[in-house]
């Protein structure tokens, strides 16, 4: 993996953002990973560069990782600016956007721009939208273990030991923490106004929803695709909110067919 550093600028000010790749050639995917961190698609952009001609792009959300967020990026809708810019400088086309949780929300947000440069865009149990009887589970606070078992179809493969934690794993992980607290906003990972947006998004969407998530669940799922026009909805079985880490190897063809089944030319 090689990791660059580009200086990305808006109306609110400058920024540098860290951006990992794997692949040197093929079809470019921007990969947005959620609240876990970049280790959460890290090994399957990994994966999905080693198995087909991919060009992945893993940008670090700022404030993550151990880097810098400005004060002025506080919520998801800026930071989807901030990647509409970036693949700008990056100077990609036909790009596919792969989003899981929050980076779903970013990767709708970015959908919702209407940057030409987008060809097709995956949210993978994404958040963002509110949906009346299946609310957003409460998760800051939990411990690490809790949060496990919420998030995976079978925790047990996923097992985490907090005396494995060095003191500066802990640290990233408390700023990964106040940085995911920055982007959920004050309606704690929803904007009441994102599904005006997604009403207008001309990209092709897949929304795909592990069936075993318990932090936002299916039926949430179906409704972010009634949300977007013409957005197709597929369930994937024995995964839970991050199927990217739980079922790489099923997750990896469902995002492959549908980019191959939209690109340009």
């Amino acid at each position: 993996m090689i990791r660059t550093t580009h200086t990305v600028t808006l109306d609110q000010g400058s920024l540098d953002i860290a951006v990992d790749r794997e692949g040197e050639t093929g079809r470019p995917f921007l990969l947005l990973h959620g609240g876990g961190g970049p280790q959460t698609v890290a090994p399957f952009a990994a994966l999905l560069a080693g198995e087909h001609p991919a060009a992945v792009h893993v940008p670090v959300h700022p404030g993550f990782g151990g880097t810098e967020r400005p004060e002025w990026l506080a919520d998801v809708r800026t930071l989807a600016q901030v990647y509409a810019r970036l693949l700008e400088i990056l100077d990609l086309r036909d790009v596919v956007v792969v989003g899981n949780s929050i980076g779903g929300w970013t990767a709708a947000e970015l959908a919702a721009l209407g940057s030409d440069r987008i060809g097709a865009v995956v949210l993978a149990n994404a958040v963002g939208i509110e949906v009346p009887g299946h609310p957003i589970a409460e998760t800051f606070g939990l411990t690490p273990v809790e949060l496990s078992r919420l998030s995976f179809f079978d925790p047990s493969k996923f097992r985490f030991d907090p005396n494995a934690l060095t003191d500066e794993l802990r640290a990233v992980m408390a700023g990964n923490q106040q940085a995911l607290r920055a982007y959920s906003g004050p309606f704690e990972m929803a904007d009441p106004t994102l599904p005006d947006r997604l009403a207008k998004v001309a990209h092709p969407v897949l929304v795909a929803w592990g069936e075993g998530d318990e932090i936002v669940d299916a039926p949430y799922g179906r409704a972010y695709a009634a949300a977007v026009p013409g957005a197709e909805f597929r369930l994937l079985p024995g995964t839970g909110h991050m199927p990217q880490v739980e079922t790489p190897a099923e997750f990896l063809p469902v995002v492959w067919d549908f980019a191959q089944a939209h690109r340009e030319g």
